[in-house]
């Protein structure tokens, strides 16, 4: 299979299951909002005269379960400038990049219900590969929501690799970690990045996770979305989203990739939550 067909097939799958989790989110909002809801998308072209692309960004904002929604689409193409490529797989010949992905995260009115983080990602240099993971931040220890969603994200890597779980789990460990303070963001999920074993077991792999995320916030959500909550559980929400604003300025990848390849600042940094506390 060539490259482009790669792409194009990559590229089409992101912006399915973007409108899927879109249509999820809403049906689930609109369950108890009198105004329907519905997600303002703003679209976006870069800049730059030697890099080319762009994506759309949609935000729902202010509903009875989602304080806060952000789902982000992006095609970007071009060339890497000379400081950023270095830290980029398969740039010693060439700074020609090309990559598209979506990113969701979910900022939940409700302090109940966990702050969730998912994105994929195709990347295409001199190599390409796939990225991605999903995450939970809670703001209350759940043990058997924990328990639960880690089975799921180990019941959907078994079905392709049984290496991949603890492999993918460890990373995601690592990788969310506020080394400043000496703590995890939330109860992790699963990380990769760099994976290219065989294209299509890839592809295969990141639409069962893509369909994964979608099975697990629904049922997250409708579990607990009208529970009752008191205003010192949503003071402890908002110190947790601190945290959770600490990690995505000072370590994210994502930001970083998407600053330094004339990506939009509101699209890289519509994961920020409207509000956050700090003691």
């Amino acid at each position: 299979m060539d490259i482009e067909t790669k792409k194009k097939l990559a590229k089409n799958w992101f912006l399915i299951l973007r409108d899927i989790i879109c249509i999820e989110i809403e049906n689930l909002e609109n369950k108890f909002s009198k105004n329907k809801k519905k997600f303002k998308t703003t679209r976006w072209q870069r800049s730059n005269v030697n890099n080319k692309g762009g994506g759309e960004y949609k935000i729902l904002k202010n509903g009875k379960i989602f304080e806060k929604v952000g789902v982000n689409f992006s095609e970007v193409y071009g060339e890497f400038d000379k400081k950023f490529k270095n830290q980029i797989p398969g740039t010693s010949k060439s700074s020609k990049f090309w990559a598209s992905g979506i990113s969701v995260v979910m900022h939940m009115q409700n302090p109940k219900i966990p702050a969730m983080h998912f994105n994929t990602r195709f990347i295409n240099t001199d190599h390409c590969w796939f990225g991605g993971g999903m995450d939970l931040t809670p703001s209350y220890k759940d043990n058997n929501e924990n328990n639960w969603f880690h089975n799921e994200l180990k019941s959907v890597c078994d079905k392709h690799n049984k290496k991949y779980y603890p492999k993918f789990k460890k990373a995601c460990d690592d990788y969310f970690y506020l080394k400043h303070r000496n703590e995890k963001r939330g109860i992790g999920g699963i990380f990769f990045d760099y994976k290219k074993d065989n294209w299509i077991n890839d592809y295969l792999f990141i639409k069962d996770i893509g369909n994964t995320f979608t099975f697990i916030f629904k049922t997250i959500i409708k579990k607990k979305m009208l529970k009752k909550w008191t205003k010192n559980e949503k003071e402890a929400q908002l110190i947790k989203r601190g945290r959770y604003v600490e990690f995505n300025l000072l370590y994210d990848r994502g930001t970083r990739f998407g600053l330094n390849t004339d990506g939009n600042t509101e699209a890289i940094l519509m994961s920020l939550p409207p509000k956050a506390k700090w003691k």
